[in-house]
């Protein structure tokens, strides 16, 4: 007689072990990996994202020292010097930015504007003269105006976050106040462009009549600036620049002004030549003392014939300052 099988074959045990094989490898592989990731965690390398702290709230309010406006103001060449008074100047009571703030400061209370007039040394060696003339070169005088300028806007936004700003330049003060607009109208300047009211620029050498340049007030010179015009010279404390790439988001409200014949401003080409060192160089330290450059208290910019460019740009001044926000104090 045949002996009876029991209900498990060899095959169900198999398919067992294999199960139970499975499952084992399973539980070794995740517990591998709970082991792989306490070390990544314990070594520092798994990063896991934190969450993002929430963006600090623009401040609504600011101290009761700071002005609703800060006029700042650039001198041109030989009308300021290193030590001077940034709130009472008197290193020349002829320079051309005075004839523009002073009626300015009388308009406001001390509450309402701050007028900063940068000190610099404001000076233009003439690298070519013998003997030497003993002034700084120009690399060195723009360069400490251009720092000065940049230092003072820097703290006062640091102090004052909501005060805004009203900008002006003559002549390397022009040069320095228009680099410095630039650079904020590309987002890289020491304040917010929103903060930024408006900005003139009076016998500008980088001037570029075009598209996201400055806007032109009163007629248009056919020439351009001397940095223009002479980019590519670099010879010992000149160093030419050539146009600024624009003003990006203060293009709409930066405005330039040039009389025609001003060699700062309007310089033919053919005037100033790169290849032609020498003469270039003389012309362009002659153009700043040359009569036309100084001429703009009576040089006329608008069709009725009766505002000259320091008139029009102290009107411009006091509007923008009238208008302007009227920031909470605390």
């Amino acid at each position: 007689m045949t002996p009876r099988r029991n209900g498990f074959s060899g095959r169900g045990r198999r398919g067992g072990r294999r199960v139970g094989c499975l499952t084992f490898l399973a539980i070794v592989a995740v517990i591998v990996v709970v082991v792989i990731l306490l070390w990544y965690l314990l070594a520092g390398l798994l990063h896991v994202p934190k969450p993002t702290p929430p963006k600090p709230r623009p401040p609504t309010s600011q101290p009761a020292s700071c002005p609703d406006v800060q006029l700042l103001a650039i001198p041109g060449t030989w009308e300021s010097n290193s030590n001077d008074d940034p709130h009472n100047p008197t290193a020349n009571p002829n320079s051309l930015m005075l004839s523009i703030t002073n009626p300015v400061r009388q308009q406001f209370a001390n509450s309402r504007l701050d007028v900063y007039t940068v000190p610099y040394v404001a000076q233009f060696s003439n690298p070519v003269a013998l003997p030497p003339d003993g002034q700084k070169s120009y690399n060195d005088s723009r360069s400490e105006g251009s720092a000065r300028a940049d230092d003072e806007l820097t703290t006062m936004y640091k102090n004052c976050p909501l005060t805004s700003y009203v900008i002006a330049g003559f002549s390397q003060g022009a040069v320095i106040a228009g680099d410095i607009a630039a650079n904020i109208g590309a987002g890289q300047g020491p304040v917010p462009a929103d903060n930024v009211l408006g900005v003139t620029l009076i016998a500008d050498g980088r001037r570029v009549p075009g598209p996201g340049q400055a806007i032109e007030v009163g007629s248009t010179p056919p020439g351009i600036g001397a940095e223009v015009a002479l980019k590519g010279l670099n010879v010992p404390g000149i160093t030419m620049t050539g146009p600024r790439p624009g003003f990006g988001t203060l293009a709409n409200r930066t405005y330039t002004i040039c009389h025609t014949g001003d060699l700062i401003c309007d310089a033919p080409t053919q005037a100033l030549n790169p290849f032609n060192i020498i003469p270039s160089v003389l012309t362009l330290v002659r153009a700043a003392g040359n009569p036309i450059h100084s001429r703009y208290n009576s040089f006329v910019v608008d069709a009725s014939g009766d505002v000259t460019a320091t008139q029009w740009t102290g009107n411009w001044a006091e509007r923008l300052i009238t208008g302007a926000p009227h920031p909470r104090h605390s």
